[in-house]
């Protein structure tokens, strides 16, 4: 089983400016997740007119997060118990965000802000009936098709 090390060195690769973004999804695709619950679901956050699920490639990073959540406007964060689960994230991009009907994405590690990584709901990350750029995509291909495939 992948573990989160792997995709903590890949982000931080990318956020260098190096790396392969192909190799850091797919190494966000075999590893698991350390995803908190609040109120009986998933940790999300809503931000730019998207639904986040907050995961955490370890225990450390989501420790980071509920300190954070702690010192923050959550005072009852203060000595909480945190409770999580522990997800592929291929089933997050897959199968769980598609699910959730609003368009979602994953952000990774956002207590830590030089090694956080958004993974937004579009083609390539998320299926195709659920990305946000999808119906522009089609859309394009549509015209490329219409004109014969010469562009406008």
């Amino acid at each position: 089983m992948a573990d989160g090390t792997a995709l903590a060195d890949r982000i931080a690769e990318r956020r260098a400016g190096i790396g392969d973004p192909r190799a850091m999804l797919g190494e966000l695709r075999r590893a698991l997740v350390l995803v908190p619950f609040d109120g009986g679901g998933l940790w999300t956050a809503e931000f730019g007119g998207i639904r986040w699920v907050c995961g955490f490639t370890d225990e450390e990073a989501l420790a980071r997060f509920a300190q954070a959540r702690s010192t923050g406007s959550d005072a009852g964060a203060v000595g909480r118990s945190w409770e999580f689960a522990e997800l592929r994230g291929a089933r997050l991009l897959d199968e769980i965000i598609p699910a959730m009907g609003v368009p979602a994405g994953l952000a990774v590690n956002i207590a830590d802000p030089d090694g956080s990584m958004l993974f937004p709901p579009v083609t390539g990350i998320v299926p195709d009936a659920v990305a946000v750029d999808a119906q522009e995509a089609e859309a394009t291909v549509g015209a490329q098709a219409h004109d014969g495939g010469r562009g406008r």
